[in-house]
């Protein structure tokens, strides 16, 4: 009875921090740029933040999804524009993608550190 108990306990806490497990685009990214970009939870999305490079301290972005795949805003810090913007993970890849009009689009890949 007790051993059951204690698998039972096992089982829960493993999936109980599964589910707390941070998701994929959380953490420190290195731009196109070369900058550092920080991606962290806030306010129900992730917001993206850069650490190093000119705009240091600057939050260019607010990206909200699950998986990998993730979409909301992205703004240019040379031009202070805010674009439709998506995110997709590949392995240590995050393909970051910017968008007017859903025609227009730039794309670019950063490499996690």
């Amino acid at each position: 009875m007790i051993r059951t108990l204690l698998i039972a306990s096992a089982i829960a806490c493993s999936t109980a921090a599964s589910v707390l497990a941070a998701e994929p685009i959380v953490g420190n990214w290195k731009t196109a740029s070369g900058a550092t970009a920080e991606i962290a939870p806030c306010g129900g999305a992730y917001c993206i933040t850069l650490k190093t490079g000119k705009h240091a301290g600057k939050r260019i972005g607010n990206l909200a999804g699950t998986d990998g795949s993730y979409s909301g805003e992205i703004t240019d810090p040379e031009s202070d524009k805010t674009y439709s913007g998506s995110g997709a993970i590949n392995g240590n890849s995050l393909k970051m993608k910017g968008c007017v009009l859903r025609v227009l689009c730039k794309s670019q890949t950063w490499t996690r550190l």
